[in-house]
């Protein structure tokens, strides 16, 4: 299946089979440098199948971990393209994650001001949702995405087999953020949740996630008002992650709390049921005090302004101002 994403410039195609990994060289531009970019935790089959269809491959692997995700590692990437003489006319890929995702699509996007970039996600995360609209970015200062760019790929390759690896862990931490697509867009998909089994359907999943997504970056493509929606749950989930010291959750663990103080009530109690079956956290006691702190460095903040997604019912979202001494009281009520 290709699913086109079309934008005034820039646009690409997204490609879901079953197996494409082994015929990236058909579908992506390889015959030039190519830096590939993966980390610890992917299986290293996966980056070596992309590696031998490439006219002249460099592989870098990174530490597995937000930690990889820092300037330090955007430097020797960088450095890594200069040592091996990589011009306008060559590219990077990353294989992996969404912190392979984003940091490899930064280092393209800085690097001679933009090289092409090729996004081959291997999680649930990354493909359902981080390696569509191009986001690129590093964490800095304890603040995750802080410093980056909106970086649009070449193409994307989606392969569910590179799925069967995942840990359990791994595997649902990527569905929270397809469950915040269906409460915002898609109520079949969230009623899908709620009666079938998630690993069975994940073609569904992703490729619902992905059009929804899709049609909302079209629309903005960075962020000035649409877009805002797909920040349900992650400013508080941000938060989160950033007190955890960016490790101790995973990402969509945290976005998976911070959509409950969102919802009202009657969405709540169903989403609950939901994220219990995927294995997601609902409860959260940590420092109020630091995780209060950690949300007002939110780039979304406006002044004393911040712009949050509210669910007058499944599949519909309305956008709300909020200011910022309300959104904490809402953080103080569900989470402390």
């Amino acid at each position: 299946m290709i699913i086109p994403v079309n934008l005034p410039i820039g646009s690409y195609d997204i490609t879901i089979e079953r197996g494409v990994l082994k015929k990236a060289g058909s579908v992506l531009n390889l015959k030039r440098r190519v830096l590939i970019v993966t980390d610890s935790g992917v299986p290293k089959e996966y980056a070596e199948t992309v590696a031998a269809q490439c006219k002249t491959p460099f592989i870098e692997t990174v530490p597995m971990g937000e930690g990889s995700k820092s300037l330090a590692v955007f430097e020797k990437l960088c450095s890594s393209l200069l040592e091996h003489g990589f011009t306008r006319s060559d590219c990077v890929v990353a294989v992996g994650g969404g912190v392979v995702g984003d940091l490899a699509g930064f280092v393209a996007a800085s690097y001679m001001r933009g090289i092409d970039f090729y996004n081959i996600p291997t999680t649930v995360l990354s493909q359902v949702d981080s390696s569509v609209g191009g986001k690129t970015a590093v964490n800095f200062g304890k603040i995750k995405n802080i410093i980056g760019a909106f970086y649009q790929p070449k193409a994307v390759l989606i392969d569910p087999d590179t799925l069967s690896t995942l840990s359990e862990r791994h595997f649902s931490n990527g569905l929270a953020e397809a469950v915040k697509m269906s409460l915002t867009f898609d109520k079949e998909l969230f009623e899908l949740f709620e009666t079938a089994d998630a690993r069975e359907n994940i073609e569904t999943i992703i490729e619902r996630s992905v059009k929804s997504k899709r049609g909302v970056v079209e629309k903005d493509e960075k962020e000035s008002g649409l877009r805002k929606v797909l920040n349900f749950g992650h400013t508080m989930g941000h938060a989160i992650e950033s007190v955890e010291e960016l490790g101790g959750l995973y990402h969509g663990e945290c976005v998976a709390l911070g959509m409950l103080p969102m919802c009202p009530p009657e969405i709540r109690e169903r989403l609950i049921s939901v994220l219990k079956k995927l294995n997601l956290p609902t409860k959260y006691s940590g420092d109020m005090e630091k995780l209060i702190t950690a949300a007002s460095h939110d780039k979304k903040f406006s002044g004393e302004k911040v712009t949050v997604i509210t669910l007058p019912e499944i599949g519909r979202f309305e956008m709300e101002e909020w200011t910022t001494a309300e959104l904490f009281e809402r953080m103080k009520e569900f989470f402390a």
